[in-house]
């Protein structure tokens, strides 16, 4: 399963790698938006979960991944111009639906709140607005290990929080790949963890509340950072919002077994696709709130 490869100018501003996996069979396009130090691989499982149900798109932000040697990385992105990026390659590709991992949330639901017309469907997996205990701790560890540019320590940090649960080849492919991100990027993860942790969160709160579209907010029962009793909250002034937690799992849930990957999997597809029988049958390792 090869994706369609192109590089798109988005107004001049910035040029974005994207991939396109064509379903000869799929009738909807999905979008799929990274988590904070992220890339297209990070979705691996993702795509092979959605494939070929969906036409599905996968990006890298302009200061990553294969996007990185197309610009020039004179400015910080704020999650208003991850969103302007987003709404650009919706409108590209046409989407109709929008899955967010992580962090990608912000962009995502800062998207969502200026209506895109084209999106009739979202997703927004292991992600909370609200900064609990064990959030604001790992973000201000986080914060010094990128202002010192700590290579060992940015990637045990994110192994030993956020990834706790997953597998143990996993871990060592995630601390390669975070201990070895260039300084803009490190500068790029210090700048957004300042906006969150400075940010007025109930602005933001505010704004999400004009969202009317369906929107599924999944979260893992195990995990702490995104927790889901935080996630019920706020997602419950979102008129059609749905949540789901899946139990046995953490933070990056279809990454961290073949289980999860599954019931991952059948949510996803109940939500997105609720006629297609072959996903409809309920499973116990899922709670349903809202």
């Amino acid at each position: 399963m090869k994706p369609e490869i192109a590089v798109l100018d988005i107004q001049g501003q910035y040029r974005i790698h994207t991939e396109f996996y064509r379903s000869d069979t799929a009738d909807n396009t999905i979008i799929l938006v990274n988590g904070s130090m992220a890339t297209t691989a990070s979705f691996a499982q993702t795509v092979k979960n959605l494939h070929p149900y969906l036409n599905v798109v996968l990006y890298d932000q302009p200061y990553a991944g294969k996007s990185k040697p197309h610009n020039r990385h004179q400015e910080m992105l704020t999650k208003e111009l991850e969103a302007h990026v987003l709404l650009e390659l919706i409108e590209h590709f046409d989407a109709q639906y929008l899955l967010s991992f992580s962090w990608g949330g912000t962009a995502a639901l800062t998207a969502l709140a200026s209506a895109p017309r084209r999106i009739k469907k979202a997703v927004i997996s292991s992600f909370s607005p609200l900064i609990n205990a064990p959030m604001r701790n790992y973000l201000e560890r986080g914060r010094n290990c990128l202002a010192d540019c700590n290579r060992t320590q940015v990637g045990n940090l994110v192994n030993d929080t956020l990834g706790k649960h997953l597998p143990s080849l996993f871990k060592r492919f995630n601390f390669r790949h975070v201990s070895t991100l260039a300084e803009h990027e490190y500068a790029q993860m210090h700048f957004h963890i300042d906006q969150v942790l400075t940010g007025d969160q109930q602005c933001y709160l505010n704004a999400t509340k004009s969202i009317e579209i369906p929107v599924l907010f999944i979260n893992g029962a195990w995990d702490e950072y995104t927790a889901a009793s935080d996630v019920v909250q706020f997602a419950r002034p979102i008129r059609n919002s749905q949540f789901i937690c899946l139990e046995n799992t953490g933070h990056f849930l279809d990454m961290e077994h073949k289980q999860a990957s599954h019931i991952s999997k059948i949510a996803l597809l109940n939500f997105l696709k609720p006629h297609a029988s072959l996903f409809s049958r309920p499973t116990q390792h899922m709670s349903l709130a809202l």
